[in-house]
């Protein structure tokens, strides 16, 4: 239940069974058959009643059973983190996979994107945005006719042609071998026999079989005989039902279940337990003993009351490309909030996990300018949900906006860098709101000013990062700040630049490369902007310059660690190879631009890598494989935004590439090949990408012989037709 999805196969994200899957046959199989017959079906029940493992063992048989109805997979989106309605679709996207860097409206792209596939998409968690979530599959159910939704939630969506499917516990039998198989993992030397069945069954009955319920009750049974955690469950089950007189049996069973495991607590325990209830998603033991440690619960202490509320299943335990992190289940966290709320600590929590990622966020940045940029990405991915409360507790909290200005703008690198233009947008735009701000927090919104300008450019909207930037330059001239000023500069050289301006773009990229130096500053930034200002001056034919300027920034990355500004150093430096002729270094210095690209899920800079490596191919004599990865490239356009999609400049290698390859393939067999590179995905391509050329003839790929002709790359301000 509520398990994170791994990276993505063509297949889909579903997750790997963790445990093995007991009983539910008969249900799986229903299921499946109401798949089948519907293109929306909700399984609905009780919290803890097993409706998310059963829906992910349902889809997986589904995509691999129909795999014509499903050909391109069954993927998970998980939502219970999601709590802002305009995240909604953006935690799709995610989801899915897909990138877009366009102003487009998210659910535009989701739609444009599941038009044309045949998929099948789990929907879990989404009872605090059901009218949300309802509105937007009855939209993309519309829109979308090869799209099958299998939804989770404790009530269903509401939508015509829903079936719904309520989940019952499971039969006792199954309860009881549930019941025994938890109890074993948690305690090798536990086993059914003749003289504890009885109590066992009595226990399963109480507990109304809710597989949580049964889960929380195994974790006893590591300490407690069966009779022992019956005789304690039967002394509070009058104290502990709750809920409305009349409620269903089963809502009062799971809460008796959960108040029981909380009555066994220590205070310690219970204490952190709802002090834990303020996080979102996964968490680590640091971010633990930060937020809930105090007086009352010595840090040193927290490790081990960690450890207790694992053993009782309170907590789950996850290895992640972060590393070693905690998650507690929502039936569970709401119980503890609960208990924060009576405490009347919520907001002081709130503020400390703030706090905290506010923190974070410091140290993620400038760990960005080092060997750790890797880790710092995964780092960030993985904390989102708990980033985004607290920048929601930075909005909520009056006069303490600045801190949302300061959060939003510090996390730049994960915005551009890491494929999260829309969503950095979104808190940009909203920290940014209030019209009237405190001078003493101005550097912060100046931070936000200009890392929403870059954002803006590097969506398209010319008109949001313009207005933004002059912001920006005019608050940094007033209050005296250099460094802002030339941020601000750099970022008007950077839209100069993906505007076809070139000659704007050197000076203003010149100017703020000056700044940065007056200032001492050093990091991704400023060597982002000597590498934009080598890019200009390569497009306006100083090769010797932009590969002075670009073999600077390479070194320096290599010094400190740095791959992700290198990547763009890597594709100027490329562009001047290949205009000299030396298509194998040119080849060398793109696939590692490709694979770094690719690890930081950088569509802009992977996408103007690919189309110049098809260049490339195309000057080795392969105008086949050329077309190939031409046309895997081009649907990505998409994604990036119409500014770079019509530039003369960023657009030449692939005008050229389609001409060449074209005169040597001809017009019918290049749109075949073209049309082979669109139906890769994109795991696929990067993996085509960077194989060998002769690894690629040996694979059977049809090889074109013979040069083709201006394998230079143009260079001149008519970049928009190749070159003789």
């Amino acid at each position: 239940m509520g398990q994170r999805p791994l990276r993505s196969t063509a297949g889909g994200n579903l997750p790997s069974e963790l445990g093995r899957f007991i009983g539910r046959g008969g249900e799986l199989a229903e299921l499946g058959r109401l798949l089948e017959s519907s293109r929306l079906v909700t399984v609905t029940g009780v919290g803890g009643v097993g409706k998310s493992r059963l829906a992910l063992a349902a889809a997986r048989a589904a995509s691999e059973g129909s795999q014509e109805r499903y050909c391109d997979g069954a993927w998970l989106a998980e939502l219970a983190t999601v709590r802002d309605p305009a995240l909604l679709e953006l935690a799709l996207a995610e989801a899915l996979e897909l990138t877009d860097h366009t102003t487009r409206p998210p659910r535009t792209v989701l739609a444009e994107h599941l038009a044309g596939r045949r998929l099948l998409l789990v929907l879990d968690g989404f009872e605090q945005l059901v009218d949300e979530c309802a509105d937007l599959v009855r939209e993309l159910l519309r829109r979308c006719p090869g799209l099958h939704v299998l939804a989770v939630g404790r009530r269903p969506l509401a939508l015509d042609g829903e079936l719904a499917f309520p989940l019952a516990p499971p039969a006792p039998e199954e309860a009881l071998a549930l019941l025994a198989a938890r109890a074993s993992a948690a305690d090798p030397g536990f086993a059914v026999t003749a003289e504890n069945r009885g109590t066992l069954v009595e226990l399963c009955d109480r507990l109304d079989g809710i597989p949580l319920a049964l889960e929380l009750a195994a974790g006893r049974l590591r300490t407690l005989s069966p009779a022992q955690v019956l005789a304690r469950l039967e002394d509070r089950f009058a104290l502990l039902t709750g809920g409305a007189r009349g409620g269903l049996a089963r809502h009062r069973a799971l809460r008796t279940a959960i108040g029981w495991s909380h009555e066994l607590c220590t205070p310690a325990e219970r204490l952190l337990w709802a002090r834990l209830s303020v996080f979102a998603g996964q968490f680590d033991l640091d971010a633990v003993e930060y937020v809930c440690a105090g007086p009352d619960l010595p840090v040193e202490d927290v490790l081990d009351l960690v450890g207790e509320l694992l053993a009782q299943s309170l907590l789950v335990r996850e290895e992640t490309p972060a590393g070693v992190r905690f998650r507690m289940l929502e039936t569970v966290r709401v119980y503890g909030a609960g208990w924060l709320e009576s405490l009347g600590d919520a907001g002081r929590l709130r503020r400390r996990h703030r706090d905290w990622y506010v923190g974070l966020a410091t140290w993620c940045e400038l760990d960005w300018f080092s060997p750790r940029q890797q880790e710092v990405a995964a780092l960030v991915e993985a904390e989102l949900p708990n980033i985004r409360l607290a920048l929601e507790c930075c909005l909520d909290e009056p006069d303490e906006g600045h801190l949302g200005q300061y959060l939003a703008g510090t996390l730049w690198f994960y915005w551009a860098g890491c494929g999260r233009l829309a969503e950095g947008r979104h808190w940009l735009d909203r920290t940014l709101e209030p019209a009237d701000h405190a001078v003493e927090y101005e550097t912060s919104r100046l931070k936000a000013l200009w890392v929403l300008g870059y954002v803006a450019a590097l969506q398209g909207d010319a008109a949001a990062s313009m207005s933004a930037l002059y912001e920006c330059r005019d608050g940094a001239a007033q209050s005296g700040n250099t460094v802002a000023a030339a941020y601000a500069a750099h970022r008007m050289g950077c839209l100069a630049l993906v505007s076809d301006d070139m000659a704007r773009a050197r000076e203003l990229l010149g100017a703020a490369l000056e700044q940065y130096r007056a200032a001492g500053e050093l990091n991704s930034n400023v060597l982002m902007c000597q590498v934009e200002l080598g890019m200009a001056l390569a497009f306006l034919g100083d090769l010797p310059g932009a590969l002075g300027l670009c073999g600077e920034v390479r070194e320096i990355c290599e010094e400190r660690g740095e791959r992700w500004t290198k990547a763009y150093a890597l594709y100027v430096l490329a562009y001047a190879a290949l205009d000299a002729g030396r298509t194998q270094e040119a080849r060398r210095l793109l696939s590692e631009c490709v694979a770094i690209n690719h690890v930081f899920h950088d569509l802009v800079g992977l996408v103007l890598a690919l189309e110049l490596l098809a260049l490339v191919t195309v000057a080795e004599g392969d105008a086949a494989e050329a077309a190939v990865l031409q046309g895997a490239a081009e649907p990505m356009w998409g994604g990036v935004g119409l500014q770079l999609f019509g530039s003369g400049y960023f657009n030449a290698p692939r005008l050229m590439c389609r001409e060449q390859a074209g005169e040597l393939l001809g017009a019918e067999r290049y749109a075949a090949y073209e049309a082979e590179g669109r139906e890769l995905s994109r795991e696929a391509l990067v993996g085509r990408a960077l194989r060998d050329p002769e690894e690629r003839g040996a694979g059977g790929v049809p090889r074109q012989a013979g040069r083709p002709r201006g394998s230079r790359v143009s260079t001149g301000a008519a970049a928009e037709q190749p070159q003789p």
